[in-house]
């Protein structure tokens, strides 16, 4: 059974920083590409961060600079290490999972306050 499984979320002030975590099981998960999307409220989800099976990262301009992807291969884990987050960061993070099959997770709340 695939299950990605998302955490860390929570609710900082401007300017402080949240890891999201998500925690894969049921498939390959080193031949798979890995990504990040949010979804903030009345908005279209959109694309934050992504890593390759080959580590290779890309990032949408608004978190360049401030949002840092990575993957543990061992734990199955794929991780977004948020800083400097901004009141326009708030929204529901997704996990996604991308090879031949793609799957999402249930997403973890960010909340920024001002």
């Amino acid at each position: 059974q695939v299950q990605l499984v998302e955490s860390g979320g929570g609710l900082v002030q401007s300017g402080g920083s949240l890891r999201l975590s998500c925690a894969a099981s049921g498939f390959t998960f080193s031949s798979y590409g890995m990504s990040w999307y949010r979804q903030a409220p009345g908005k279209e989800r959109e694309l934050v961060a992504d890593i390759t099976s080959a580590g290779a990262t890309y990032y949408v301009d608004s978190v360049k600079g401030r949002f840092t992807i990575s993957r543990d291969n061992a734990k199955k884990t794929v991780y977004l290490q948020m800083n400097s987050l901004k009141p326009e960061d708030t929204a529901l993070y997704y996990c996604y999972a991308r090879s031949v099959r793609s799957y999402w997770g249930q997403g973890t709340q960010v909340t920024v306050s001002s």
